[in-house]
C-alpha cells in the first residue's frame, strides 16, 4: 500500500514504514492473513497519548487542580475525539481490514478509528521519538480546548451528581463480553450504593463501557 499521502496528512515521513503498515493492520486482517496486528502499538500509543496530553494541560492551565486536569484529559483522549482525529487524517481509507469487517462499516467504526489513531501515535513514537509523537498529538488535538465543553467525563459527573444528592460513590461491574478476540465488546453497569442499577453501556474496552454506562445514568437522572 502507498502510504505517501497518509504521511503527508499526518505530517510525518517514516524512516521505518513497516511501523505505519503495522499501525494500519486491524486484528481481523491479521487473523485471516496470519500476520501481526496493531494491538500492541495501540497499547503503547495510549500511554504516549496520555503523557503528551497531560504535559500540555499541565503547562497550559497552571491554575487547574489535579481533578480538573484529569477530567480535561479524559475528555480529550476519549473515543469520540480520537475517532474524529482519525477521520480528519483519513486513517479509515488506509486501514487493512478483512472482508467481514469491511462489509459492516469498519472503516467508519469509531472504536476502530480511535484504536488506529493510538496505534499511529505509537508508530511515530517508535520511529522518531517522543517529541515527534507529541507534534502529531498536537495536530490531532488542535487547541486542546475540546475538554472545556466536557470538563467532567461521565463517570466524574455521575459521582458528583450523586454526592450532591447525598448518596455514596457508585460502583461499576463488567457483566458481559461478546465477539471474537480481535473485536471484543464489553458490557458494564453502574450501581447505586444500595445496589440499584442506574445504567448500562457497551464499549471496545472496559473503561469505555463504564463511561457509556455512566452516560446512560446521567441521561436518566437529567430526564427526571
Amino acid at each position: 500500500m502507498n502510504y505517501h499521502l497518509l504521511e503527508q496528512t499526518i505530517g510525518h515521513t517514516f524512516a521505518d514504514r513497516a511501523l505505519l503498515d503495522l499501525a494500519m493492520t486491524h486484528p481481523s486482517y491479521a487473523l485471516s492473513h496470519r500476520c501481526q496486528d496493531n494491538q500492541r502499538l495501540e497499547f503503547l500509543g495510549d500511554a504516549v497519548l496520555e503523557l503528551c496530553v497531560s504535559r500540555v494541560l499541565y503547562q497550559k492551565y497552571p491554575r487547574l487542580r489535579e481533578g480538573q486536569l484529569t477530567r480535561r484529559r479524559a475528555a480529550l483522549v476519549c473515543e469520540a475525539n480520537l475517532a474524529r482525529a482519525a477521520r480528519d487524517f483519513g486513517l479509515g481509507s488506509f486501514l487493512k481490514l478483512d472482508r467481514g469487517e469491511e462489509v459492516v462499516g469498519g472503516r467508519e467504526n469509531p472504536s476502530i478509528l480511535a484504536d488506529t489513531m493510538e496505534a499511529v501515535i505509537a508508530a511515530v513514537y517508535l520511529d522518531a521519538g517522543l517529541e515527534e509523537a507529541a507534534a502529531l498529538i498536537d495536530r490531532a488535538m488542535g487547541t486542546y480546548e475540546g475538554g472545556v465543553q466536557a470538563d467532567r467525563d461521565a463517570k466524574s459527573a455521575l459521582q458528583e451528581t450523586l454526592q450532591a444528592l447525598g448518596e455514596e460513590t457508585p460502583t461499576y461491574e463488567i457483566i458481559g463480553q461478546d465477539g471474537p478476540p480481535h473485536a471484543r465488546v464489553f458490557t458494564a453497569r453502574v450501581l447505586r450504593a444500595d445496589g440499584t442499577e442506574l445504567g448500562r453501556g457497551q464499549g471496545a474496552r472496559k473503561q469505555r463501557a463504564e463511561e457509556a454506562a455512566a452516560q446512560m445514568a446521567m441521561d436518566r437522572l437529567n430526564s427526571k
